[in-house]
């Protein structure tokens, strides 16, 4: 259910400047009915300076009116035209300084637990650089002697779903080359005699 920017200052608003019902305005910005009430009793959100819906395109002053004169009818949030942001994609992100010195223990844990990932692979999935990857795997790293295999997962580097995503990736083909070695180390079919 859409519900109002800023509920509570929403509310507040439609209590001091309208004349529809607690139920309704408890319903449009999904408030329980006794909040409403202590908010037009000054019990709740004391202070609180109320949000205008129909400056900020929320709600256009028809349909409170149509609700003020109809108990039974609901508020209903208005379509906006403005376009919704897009979503940020899954490029490098921001990695705090406290987690960037458990990355080398996140790559030492992915190369010993899942070779099957390439370097391209773990550096997105943990937001670091080829090169790092691959002074840990020859342990040239400035730091080699203190790097203990850790799960990216536990350390916060990434979720256990993008790990899953990431060797969902590299399954299909390995399962699939598997086949194709399997028939040419067994030879032709009767070789045996």
């Amino acid at each position: 259910m859409a519900r109002p920017l800023m509920p509570k200052a929403t509310a507040v608003w439609l209590v001091e400047n309208t004349a529809l019902t607690f139920e309704q305005i408890a319903e449009f910005c999904d408030l329980h009915l006794l909040e409403v009430q202590a908010i037009a009793d000054d019990e709740v959100a004391v202070g609180m300076q109320g949000l205008d819906p129909v400056t900020n395109s929320q709600l256009v002053q028809e349909e409170i009116d149509r609700c003020a004169a109809d108990p039974a009818a609901r508020l209903k949030l208005a379509i906006s035209d403005i376009p919704m942001p897009s979503p940020r994609s899954a490029g490098a992100r921001y990695t705090p300084v406290s987690k960037r010195q458990d990355k080398p223990d996140a790559i030492d844990w992915l190369l010993q637990h899942h070779p099957e990932l390439s370097d391209q692979q773990i550096s997105r999935l943990l937001g670091t650089t080829k090169t790092t990857i691959t002074a840990v795997r020859q342990r040239t790293h400035w730091n080699a002697s203190n790097i203990k295999p850790r799960n990216p997962v536990e350390l916060g580097l990434c979720s256990q779903e993008e790990l899953d995503r990431a060797l969902a990736k590299v399954r299909p083909a390995a399962a699939a080359a598997e086949p194709a070695e399997a028939t040419e180390t067994s030879g032709p079919a009767g070789a045996e005699n």
